[in-house]
């Protein structure tokens, strides 16, 4: 069933309306004067019964007239930019921070009632680009349908008034011309159809012709008319599950998400994409959606088919090539030294396949239970790796450099020729919607009245939470961090201020276990990988303070340094002592920074 079925255009028209008499011989001369092709139903489409729901499909929900400068919401809803609602100044949102992100709007669509970035919310150019062309060709068919009157009556959804106190405005009644489509689509253009009616036609010729072959003709022309319009321009194919940036242009999803992994700028126009890499969370453009599967439900059909053929005969996501290894991050090189007969092999498949790709894991030093896998040698989740060069030695061994793409999840394994293959699933990010509603709501939340450095971390900007990893690297490399010499940052460059970068780049230089560096793999947001490097950081300049305050202990001239009883007190108990000691100084708490006797106990001890 297409979508116009299930939308519920009426196919019949009502009990007091008599039924249309359909006659060739009116509207023969016609068609042949619009130059037009011939007669086609090759779909499901019918346009003389579903005329009303073809029409729905380029009217606002908002206004009910056909969509004027048309805006994509992040949502997914498109509405005319007229219709938007009054803006607002967005308070408690940090990321991603540019200035057309300020101000925003509730959304008015009831699905959704969240609150949008006027930035995320360009005019969509090619939900544009096809109502100026449908604007074209009814203009274009009315001089030449103009002897062809049908009485159309609106019959108003009452159930859907919000307001009953209010009266509802009479239902509008219009002789128009053009056949039922092009009739349908002028009586909303003046205003006198409102988005949720439906409308009963009635003919008035003479000769009871009701004008179907026009409907038919004229569907025929639109699709011709927009087919270019909906061509993905990645693909040069016919849009697949549409995909809006936040630039105005609309891709495949598939294809956004390929552009995505080797760019951050619009293939079009270039402008950069605050978008996830993976983009599986973004909503797509419901209203080109609808206008795909209602004008041509065959050709998407056919074009998913198609699809799902090529994905078949590309690697894709089953079969990967793995490498238990070490710990790979996105947008970061790995540099590898290839040495086993299996691994050798595996490389040179991987490069002899076109594409250079395979995943990377760590050990499962623990034999840790790892989801449905259970207690397998290595952990689920890992980074999709491309070799961006590579140097084969004379012995066979290989030095190669790769770039992490995208994180997934191993759902199944096997073993080929001595290495392992997967089947993966990708991992992606929540969306920006999603991320600053979380910001927004932490940093607002209030501030336990019982707390320390580690906790005041949770509702910290996201900005705030960046700052402090920034401003700690500033501080090393005037220490002369060896971590930090000029050989690593050649390696990975310097200190991005991107947000969604940072946490990789640190985790990619830092020396701490690994174990704890793999927190950020499975982790699906900014803001939480931001938390996770700024817990590092507290902590490590906690053990480095509690390093120098323990010097001090040993050096003072403290009563109980002479006393050989101290070197055989526990930790806990030291560090007491020297919080005792310190008294009112105004220095913190030695076990705050460290977390003795708390539940950061284990994870500081770690990174210590």
């Amino acid at each position: 069933m297409s979508l116009l079925q299930r939308q519920g255009a009426p196919s019949a028209p009502a009990a007091n309306i008599p039924q249309d008499r359909s006659t060739p011989s009116t509207t023969t001369a016609i068609t042949a004067s619009m130059d037009a092709a011939p007669k086609q139903n090759t779909s499901t489409v019918d346009p003389h019964r579903d005329a009303r729901a073809i029409v729905r499909l380029v009217q606002c929900s908002q206004c009910s007239l056909p969509l004027r400068t048309p805006l994509t919401l992040p949502c997914g809803n498109s509405l005319c930019r007229i219709c938007l609602p009054e803006l607002h100044i967005r308070t408690g949102v940090t990321y991603p921070m540019t200035a057309n992100r300020q101000e925003g709007f509730t959304c008015p669509f009831k699905e959704c009632g969240r609150d949008h970035s006027l930035g995320d919310c360009s005019q969509d150019v090619t939900l544009a680009k096809v109502m100026d062309r449908v604007s074209i060709e009814v203009a274009h068919s009315r001089p030449l349908t103009s002897h062809t009157p049908t009485l159309l009556d609106e019959r108003p959804r009452w159930r859907n008034v919000v307001d009953s106190s209010k009266e509802p405005k009479h239902p509008a009644s219009r002789i128009l011309n053009g056949g039922r489509l092009v009739a349908t689509y002028t009586m909303a253009e003046i205003g006198e159809l409102k988005y949720d009616s439906e409308v009963a036609y009635q003919t008035m010729s003479p000769t009871g012709d009701s004008y179907e072959d026009l409907d038919f003709t004229m569907l025929a022309h639109l699709k011709e008319a927009t087919k270019a319009e909906l061509d993905c321009q990645v693909c040069y194919a016919l849009m697949l599950d549409p995909l809006t940036t936040t630039c105005g242009h609309t891709f495949c999803r598939k294809c956004v998400a390929r552009v995505l992994d080797h760019s951050t700028m619009c293939p079009i126009c270039r402008r950069d994409l605050p978008m996830p890499p993976g983009v599986r969370n973004v909503p797509g453009n419901k209203r080109l959606s609808e206008l795909l599967t209602g004008l041509c439900p065959d050709l998407v059909a056919a074009r998913a088919e198609a699809a799902a053929q090529e994905e078949v005969l590309m690697l894709g996501e089953e079969n990967v090539p793995l490498f238990i290894c070490t710990l790979a991050y996105p947008s970061m090189p790995t540099f590898l030294h290839i040495f086993e007969p299996r691994y050798r092999l595996m490389i040179r498949r991987a490069i002899e396949n076109g594409d250079g790709k395979f995943g990377m894991l760590m050990y499962n030093r623990r034999a840790a239970p790892q989801g449905n896998l259970g207690s397998v040698q290595f952990l689920q989740f890992g980074t999709l790796v491309h070799i961006n060069s590579i140097e084969i030695m004379p012995d066979g061994r290989s030095l190669i450099e790769t770039r992490g793409i995208s994180r997934f999840r191993v759902k199944d394994w096997d073993m080929l020729d001595g290495y392992i293959v997967g089947n993966i699933e990708r991992l992606d990010d929540i969306s920006l919607a999603e991320e600053e509603q979380v910001e927004a709501t932490e940093t607002t939340d209030p501030v336990p009245a019982q707390h320390d450095l580690i906790s005041q971390i949770d509702h910290m900007s996201t900005q705030e939470l960046l700052k402090i990893g920034t401003d700690f690297i500033t501080r090393m490399r005037a220490a002369s961090a060896p971590w930090l010499h000029e050989g690593v940052l050649a390696s990975y460059g310097p200190p991005p201020d991107d947000p969604a970068l940072f946490p990789y780049w640190f985790a990619s230089i830092i020396p701490i276990g690994e174990e704890e560096k793999y927190r950020l793999i499975p982790t699906t947001s900014v803001r939480e990988r931001l938390k996770v490097t700024a817990r590092w950081v507290r902590r490590i300049e906690a053990q480095r303070c509690l390093d120098e305050n323990i010097t001090a202990f040993r050096t003072s001239k403290l009563h109980f340094h002479a006393d050989p009883e101290w070197k055989r007190k526990d930790l806990k108990t030291l560090l007491e002592e020297i919080e005792s000691v310190l008294g009112d100084t105004g220095a913190a708490s030695p076990t705050k920074w460290f977390g003795v006797g708390g539940e950061d106990e284990e994870n500081g001890s770690e990174i210590a």
